[in-house]
């Protein structure tokens, strides 16, 4: 039977600050604004953080198809900002969606793929018929340090994938993914923000893995990109995807849909699964979406889903990826800054 994605849903702060805010404090790097093609990012209100923007997501994805929380078996929660060393984020997640207590949980970090690592084994658990549904999240809220240039980037948001084999929106065809020890991004723990590798963050880091995962499911799938309606790609700024696409043969019309980081910013382990949010908020029965994302460290998980008939009932049931870019609230660089917790005593 196949499996695939129930239902989705997704949550981004209102709060937003500019690029050229940014660049105005640090105008050493005024040019950097320009060059990621990141306009503006999403901040956490003074109460969010990965977990309560993973309860939010999860809500909507329940409002979306009309589950019953108590149908699922597992929750999985992708993030690098989980707000406990030691504390799972996924028993908080179920105890506020109301979740059966015979379920399992766990907590997965891969920098930015582990959302796309826990639909994997949620899709593991569902295909051996040991579960129900199984909840699969991204949620960040990512981290730069002051003046460095992730700091134009590192954003607050998450998506939620119910995962199960009835009334499917999308099937999950296959995957693939291609995983090595690349030192491109790591923070050490009691650090509070995270380092990168320069010269490996680009060709060595995300243009390797995802390219190597991409023809590697476009070769076990036997396909091309021409067979796919639609492709998102990792968003860690504006200007990789559209570089990789073009590089592995997809068009600008393919992946525009889901390229939604100039206006959020990098959602670290949302960021792809929110790309996936948006497309499937316009696409229609019987389209193609190729998916694949990027966790530095480094990996890349590749995805081939075609999109059911359910999406058309599901749909409008829950805000969509768009809708959280209206009624937004701009930040000056001095309230940013304590909405993230950078001016400590």
């Amino acid at each position: 039977m196949p499996v695939g994605i129930v239902s989705y849903g997704v949550y981004i702060p209102r709060y937003r600050i500019k690029a050229e805010e940014i660049a105005r404090v640090w105008g050493e790097r005024e040019d950097m604004a320009q060059s990621l093609n990141v306009f503006e990012k999403s901040v956490p209100d003074f109460d969010e953080d990965a977990v309560t923007i993973a309860v939010e997501a999860a809500r909507n994805a329940l409002k979306r198809a009309s589950i019953d929380p108590a149908r699922i078996g597992a929750i999985y929660v992708g993030s690098e900002s989980h707000p406990y060393a030691v504390k799972p984020t996924g028993t908080i997640v179920g105890e506020a969606i109301g979740v059966d207590h015979q379920l399992t949980a766990a907590d997965l970090e891969f920098a930015c793929k582990a959302g796309t690592a826990a639909i994997q084994a949620c899709l593991g658990l569902v295909s051996a018929g040991m579960i129900d549904l199984g909840l699969a999240m991204g949620t960040d809220t990512s981290q730069g340090a002051p003046g460095d240039a992730l700091e134009y980037t590192a954003a607050a948001g998450g998506a939620a994938y119910l995962i199960g084999r009835e009334d499917l929106a999308a099937e999950i065809e296959g995957f693939y993914s291609f995983t090595t020890d690349t030192p491109d991004f790591w923070r050490r723990e009691g650090m509070p923000y995270p380092e990168h590798g320069g010269r490996f963050t680009g060709v060595p880091g995300y243009f390797k893995h995802v390219t190597s995962a991409t023809r590697g499911l476009l070769k076990k799938m036997k396909t091309i990109p021409e067979d796919y309606d639609y492709a998102v790609f990792h968003q860690p700024n504006g200007k990789f995807p559209r570089r990789v696409a073009k590089s592995l043969g997809f068009s600008a019309d393919q992946i525009e849909p889901g390229l939604v980081v100039p206006w959020i910013g990098n959602t670290y382990s949302g960021s792809s699964l929110i790309g996936l949010a948006a497309t499937l908020d316009v696409a229609k029965p019987g389209d193609r979406i190729f998916l694949a994302s990027f966790g530095s460290g480094a990996g890349s998980d590749a995805f081939s889903i075609r999109v059911g008939d359910a999406i058309e009932d599901i749909r409008n049931r829950a805000p969509r990826v768009r809708d959280y870019f209206e009624n937004v609230q701009y930040l000056d660089y001095a309230v940013y800054a304590k909405h993230k917790g950078k001016l400590r005593l």
